[in-house]
């Protein structure tokens, strides 16, 4: 059985981490670089940054601030935001970032998984769905930052995007996210188990219970948080600890 892992989540919106509610209400949560040091020191699994304007604002990651991140820190990183082709990958991880996200891009041209994972091997290949439910359309996807329904359902969509090659699913619930509620066991144990690789839940942390639930109750395989993290609301070492105690397989 692999270890479950721990992910902190660097959103990143003009250089400045940032986190908001429900993909709103945006506030400044620290300096990026000094955060993914501090992360690194606490023990964090993985790190994740997402440039969340670049899509929106047609530009690209910022490559040099994924180059100075990664100069501070010895563990894996993903980086998302912008990326719409195998060049900018390419750029990427030259720059340093071991994995990279996309989301919006694949929507848009779902070859594109299929190119990056032949490119770059499915290893390298995150996909990120954002997803909302309503009683109109149960668990559907959204694209361009959260702002625009798809046609696809998300246990649909993840299962697609897996046979394209995707080595992971980062499965955000817009619904949870940033309400400290809880994750949401439902669809992220729907998707896990629709699906052979790994699955981060991400959206809606807000206690050390919550992550127990996402592995043992939805069966995620690591679990991302942000403002828990950014505010040192929760240590990641006690975090482990009390993940341990309930004998969910973690490293310390």
């Amino acid at each position: 059985m692999l270890t479950k892992r721990i992910i902190p989540c660097l959103d990143i919106k003009d250089g400045r981490t940032v986190k908001g509610v429900r993909f709103e209400n945006i506030r400044d949560a620290g300096d990026p670089v000094e955060l993914a040091k501090w992360y690194a020191a606490q023990g964090a699994d993985e790190l994740v940054f997402l440039d969340i304007t670049a899509t929106n604002e047609e530009r690209k990651t910022f490559a040099e601030l994924v180059r100075d991140i990664a100069r501070h820190i010895d563990i894996p990183f993903t980086v998302g935001g912008g990326i719409s082709a195998v060049a900018d990958v390419e750029l990427l991880l030259q720059a340093g970032a071991d994995k990279v996200s996309i989301n919006s891009a694949a929507i848009k041209n779902p070859k594109l998984v299929h190119d990056l994972a032949s490119r770059f091997g499915s290893q390298c290949v995150t996909v990120a769905i954002d997803t909302k439910y309503t009683e109109a359309t149960g668990w559907k996807v959204y694209t361009r930052a959260g702002t625009v329904e798809t046609e696809y359902n998300t246990v649909d969509w993840a299962k697609k995007v897996v046979e394209l090659g995707a080595g992971e699913i980062l499965l955000t619930s817009m619904n949870n996210d940033g309400t400290k509620a809880g994750f949401a066991l439902d669809i992220t144990k729907a998707v896990s188990e629709a699906v052979s690789v790994p699955v981060i839940a991400s959206g809606g942390a807000g206690n050390m219970q919550h992550f127990v639930d996402a592995f043992n109750k939805a069966h995620a395989d690591a679990a991302l948080a942000a403002s828990l993290f950014h505010f040192r609301e929760l240590e990641i070492p006690d975090l482990k600890r009390f993940l341990k105690a309930q004998d969910v397989d973690v490293r310390i």
